[in-house]
């Protein structure tokens, strides 16, 4: 069984969304601007960022823009070119193909039956 592993939100004013969530859920934010990423701690982490509570997760906040315009949840999985192959075989379709991310793993997203758009992620094995 795949578990849902991070959850991406869109934002128009990304400054402003911050601000929301960290005022009401006391969500933790770790700005990068330097790389145009914003990282949403949720639960607590230990010192290497790894997450100390089963079944938690975490996620980012990036500036909404076409094909990404509502929010997101990201499936990880053993195999990402496998995935991909059987989504297009039970009629979905791929949004965004495999991209490495920073030598940590492959993303994809892609639109399910229902024209929802999802994550995948696979983790490189060390």
């Amino acid at each position: 069984m795949n578990r849902v592993v991070h959850f991406e939100i869109p934002a128009e004013n990304v400054k402003r969304a911050q601000k929301f969530y960290s005022d009401i859920f006391g969500w933790k934010i770790n700005d990068m601007p330097d790389i145009n990423y914003t990282l949403l701690h949720t639960a607590p982490t230990n010192e290497k960022g790894v997450l100390t509570e089963p079944g938690a997760i975490n996620g980012r906040m990036l500036k909404r823009s076409n094909p990404i315009n509502s929010p997101v949840i990201t499936i990880d999985v053993d195999d990402i070119d496998e995935t991909l192959k059987t989504i297009k075989e039970m009629g979905g379709r791929i949004v965004i193909e495999k991209t490495e991310v920073g030598g940590m793993g492959y993303s994809a997203y892609f639109k399910d039956t229902e024209d929802n758009i999802l994550g995948l992620w696979q983790a490189i094995k060390k």
